[in-house]
This record gives C-alpha cells, sequence and structure tokens, in this order.
C-alpha cells in the first residue's frame, strides 16, 4: 500500500445525512429545553415577588388595592393564583396585548362602582379622581331632586288648568278656534257648591206669596183637567 492510501485509510469518514440531522436535532432540543428551564426559573422567581408583595399588601392593611404593572397573561395568571390563595379578589383593566394589568383588593374593601368605572375607561385612580367623581354622584343627585320636583310643580300647574278650562282652550283651539274654545271652557267651568250649573240659575227668585199662587194655580189646573177627562168617558 502506498503512502496515500495509508493516509485515506487513516482518515475519518465525514458523517453521513442521517447523522448530521440527527445531531442538529439534538443541539435543537437541548437548546429548547435549555430555555424553557430558564423560563420556568423565571416564573418561579416572579411568583416569589408576587407572593412577597401580597404578603405585605396584607400585613399591611392600609392600602386600599395593590397595582401591578401591565404585563402578558401569563403573569397575570400567577398574580391571580397568587391572590386567591391568599383569599383577595383580583380586577383586570386595560386592552390584552396593550396595556392589561391585575389589581387586588381585600374582600372586605372591594372597589367602588365609581373605581371600577374609572379604570375601565381607561383612566387613573387616585384620591383626587375619587373626590371628583364623589362630587358629580351628588351634584347629580341635586339636579334629579330638583327636576323631580319641577316635574311635581308642572303636573299640578296642568291639573289647576283642567279645572280651570284653560287647559281645555289649549287642547281644541286648533279644531275649534280659540274664541269657541275660550267658551266651552267657560260653560264648562265647574262651581264649588253646584257642579257644571251656576249658583245664579239655581236661585228661586219669586216672592213666597207668588209661589204659594203658582202652586194653588198649578193644582186647579190639574184637578179641571181630570174633570174634563171624566166627562169626555163613554157612560
Amino acid at each position: 500500500m502506498d503512502l496515500l492510501g495509508s493516509i485515506l485509510n487513516s482518515m475519518q469518514k465525514p458523517p453521513s445525512a442521517s447523522e448530521a440531522q440527527k445531531n442538529a436535532a439534538k443541539k435543537q432540543k437541548e437548546a429548547l429545553e435549555r430555555k424553557q428551564k430558564e423560563e420556568k426559573n423565571m416564573l418561579n422567581r416572579f411568583r416569589k415577588r408576587v407572593e412577597d408583595k401580597i404578603s405585605d399588601f396584607v400585613k399591611d392593611g392600609s392600602k386600599p388595592h395593590l397595582a401591578f404593572e401591565p404585563m402578558d397573561q401569563t403573569y397575570r395568571a400567577i398574580i391571580r393564583d397568587v391572590a386567591e390563595i391568599a383569599g383577595l379578589q383580583v380586577f383586570s383593566f386595560g386592552q390584552d396585548g396593550i396595556d392589561r394589568y391585575s389589581v387586588i383588593y381585600n374582600k372586605e374593601r372591594p372597589p367602588s362602582e365609581d373605581e371600577l368605572t374609572v379604570r375601565r375607561a381607561g383612566s387613573i385612580w387616585d384620591e383626587e379622581k375619587a373626590a371628583e367623581m364623589a362630587k358629580e354622584r351628588i351634584d347629580r343627585q341635586k339636579l334629579a331632586a330638583l327636576e323631580s320636583e319641577e316635574e311635581k310643580n308642572r303636573k299640578r300647574k296642568r291639573g289647576t288648568e283642567e279645572l280651570s278650562g284653560t287647559f281645555y282652550k289649549q287642547k281644541y283651539a286648533h279644531l275649534i278656534g280659540e274664541n269657541a274654545a275660550l267658551g266651552a271652557a267657560q260653560k264648562t267651568n265647574m262651581n264649588k257648591s253646584y257642579g257644571e250649573v251656576p249658583s245664579e240659575n239655581k236661585k228661586d227668585q219669586r216672592s213666597i206669596e207668588q209661589t204659594m199662587a203658582d202652586i194653588r194655580a198649578k193644582k186647579m189646573r190639574k184637578a179641571e183637567a181630570e174633570a174634563n177627562e171624566d166627562q169626555a168617558e163613554p157612560i
């Protein structure tokens, strides 16, 4: 065997295509496992920080809530899990994937409707905002009470107009004319003592003597009429 043949035989043969693929797959798997391990360790460290924060929040007891920075759903899930284990309430606000964040509350001190409204609208909630919202709510209550009182006054006024005939005039003036409607309203104006007939029309203007004479004359006319009927009957 010549020198060249001896050298070629002593050299290691290059790996086949299948062996190269196996090596690449092995390296890729190892890299993925390292990455998963790093992520797991990172999540464990994050969970430990959350546990410490929530523990301090519960021990303090003076803070109304504990808010976290915006973060991905994976981290918010850890916050929710730790909070629920501690017996706390968790609310999330903001748009998912953009600025969604978690806030923790004691069940004995839940968030007010004002706070939920502000946070859901994407605004910041603080003591100044709380005072502003409380003032707005009081103003709305005062306005509602004022409007209710005005409505009662309008109803009372309308009832008075209906009794006086003014409402009748306004309601039918476009159909029968303003003067006719006013006349109808005046005719239907009720008298407090005698109903719809004016009291003047119910007064008897005759004297006592004239009244007695009219009664006697009425009786005589009736008697004569009965006598005439008896005479007219056949025998």
